[in-house]
């Protein structure tokens, strides 16, 4: 695959969550300069190898941000270094940290038996994911909303136009290390009419820009207990991606809050690319932490030319 000086005969693997894609390059040694060109031109689905995202495997000591939380968390020995699609810089990627401890197992970088956790450090925080043999669950820490006051008021705190919306929807802003903003349709017809391929407005949007998530809970809304909804996302920096797991966590938080007081704790979320599971828990310090739950899977491996 050919790509800018910066990746050149660096080896790479490809991988996904629920069709959420990346490229994923090992920097044990904190050797590799890529530049946010050389990002967007390995990511490039027509001219570059394509993904959702890039994702590198270094050791949190070669970061600043991996130093900050080596102080509080040693045992966060690997950092995930995310960039989107565009070479921009993000906080970290739900999806893709499954896929990163998936990675740094295959490539022999650490060992982690069924039922064990580790630590990873991300510019969201540290997140702890564990191995099951269906995939990996992730602790993604406590979420938030980014304007509460209007949450509490009103559950709302923003409007949201797309393409193919007649007009302009509620959204609810949320943060999950990352921001997001979900809006509620009625029905599925709705959420397959949205076209997704330009960002949506959302005003007003949170300082750092927004993902944005469409969804549509299931009628009836439980089955044996789980929550059920449908969703699309536009991710910031990206485009519509198959799956969004951060986005997932925050659509479910969304619909859970708008349900009210009886919704349950645990979710179905379906995304164009498969299913994922998102659980709430209450945390020993007394806050409330999302889980996010699903496979991940290595498809290719390859070097850059």
């Amino acid at each position: 695959m050919s790509a800018r000086p910066g990746l050149t005969g660096l080896s790479f693997s490809k991988g996904h969550g629920t069709g959420n894609d990346f490229i994923l390059v090992a920097d044990p040694n904190g050797s590799v300069d890529m530049t946010a060109a050389d990002v967007a031109a390995a990511c490039d689905r027509h001219r570059g190898i394509g993904a959702d995202g890039l994702i590198r495997a270094v050791p949190s000591s070669f970061l600043p941000e991996g130093r900050a939380l080596l102080e509080d968390t040693p045992e966060a020995q690997w950092f995930m270094d995310y960039r989107n699609s565009d070479g921009s810089v993000s906080e970290m990627c739900g999806n893709g940290v499954r896929v990163f401890v998936h990675f740094l197992l295959e490539s022999g970088l650490v060992e982690l038996a069924d039922g064990a956790s580790m630590a990873i450090g991300t510019r969201g925080g540290v997140k702890v994911v564990k191995r099951s043999v269906d995939g990996y669950s992730v602790d993604m820490g406590p979420w938030e909303f980014i304007y509460p006051e209007a949450a509490a008021a009103r559950a709302t705190d923003s409007l949201v136009e797309a393409d193919g919306l007649q007009v302009a929807r509620p959204g609810l802003s949320i943060s999950m290390g990352n921001p997001h903003t979900v809006v509620a349709l009625a029905e599925i017809a709705e959420l397959r009419a949205t076209r997704l391929f330009d960002a949506p407005s959302v005003d007003p949007a949170p300082p750092h820009g927004t993902n944005v998530e469409f969804v549509v809970p299931h009628d009836p809304l439980m089955h044996d207990g789980v929550g059920q909804l449908s969703m699309r996302v536009h991710e910031r920096g990206v485009g519509e991606t198959l799956s969004c797991g951060t986005g997932a966590c925050a659509a479910a938080i969304a619909t859970r809050y708008w349900a009210g007081a009886d919704a349950p704790d645990v979710w179905s979320v379906t995304v164009p690319g498969g299913i994922v599971g998102v659980r709430f828990t209450v945390s020993a310090q007394g806050g409330e932490h999302v889980h996010l739950s699903g496979p991940a899977v290595l498809v290719a491996r390859g070097t850059f030319s």
